[in-house]
């Protein structure tokens, strides 16, 4: 039979991955940051943009703490190893809790820089305010982003750590930790695989999946969206 400890880590092992990568049960079950901390999130639908600084910011945080997590779970689970009190805990333990420590300390600090100045240093701030005009700023850039998700013609796909939206005027891309942000007109797409499926798994009908690269056009007329461009890679 296993011991304690062996089945706390398997079992904290499944759900640290899980949490991090949030497969449809943990979804439905509502574990998720987005769920978790829905109160101070707020609505995507409301503002998208602000919505996504807080939750890139909060999911950083929250998956920094999984290994204090862990060493806070084996203190009970290992109660022999004395994980409770650091002065006695074996020297490899004690180097875990440093790490698990520094994590977090390390993610708090970052996201720290991120909000200051409203969040204007958080890497999606920076990139909207490559296509702000001279006179405005990346918060004029949000309030249309904004604007556009808000209204029920826009295209969205993907699963929930990898959405590909398409509005009027942007195509952005969604993962866990970032949100890629592209204006059509300096993107071209090209659909680069086709799968056909004859029944879809929500209705009864036919389904197309088609593999799509989004790469940002040469002669951009700035420099520094073509880099922001880069970031976006492929979406189906």
């Amino acid at each position: 039979m296993d011991s304690p400890e062996v089945t706390f880590t398997l079992a904290y092992l499944v759900f640290a991955v899980c949490f991090v990568f949030t497969p449809t049960e943990f979804h439905s079950a509502g574990l998720t940051v987005q769920n978790l901390l829905s109160g101070w999130l707020g609505s995507e639908d409301a503002a998208f943009v602000g919505y996504h600084l807080r939750r890139s910011a909060a999911t950083l945080l929250c998956h920094s703490m999984l290994p204090l997590g862990y060493y806070v779970g084996m203190c009970f689970a290992a109660s022999e190893k004395r994980l409770y009190s650091p002065g006695q805990a074996p020297e490899a333990w004690r180097l875990f809790l440093f790490l698990a420590l520094a994590l977090p300390s390390v993610a708090g600090i970052l996201v720290y820089h991120w909000s200051r100045d409203h969040w204007a240093h958080h890497p999606l701030a920076r990139t909207l305010a490559l296509y702000a005009l001279p006179q405005s700023g990346w918060r004029a850039v949000a309030a249309s982003i904004n604007t556009e998700f808000r209204r029920i013609d826009k295209f969205a796909t993907g699963a929930p750590g990898a959405r590909v939206i398409v509005t009027d005027t942007w195509v952005m891309k969604v993962t866990t930790y970032h949100v890629r942000v592209a204006q059509q007109q300096d993107v071209h797409l090209t659909v680069t695989a086709a799968q056909q499926h004859e029944l879809s798994p929500d209705s009864n009908l036919p389904v197309q999946l088609l593999t799509i690269r989004v790469a940002g056009l040469y002669h951009s007329r700035r420099p520094e969206a073509r880099r922001a461009l880069r970031r976006l890679g492929q979406c189906s």
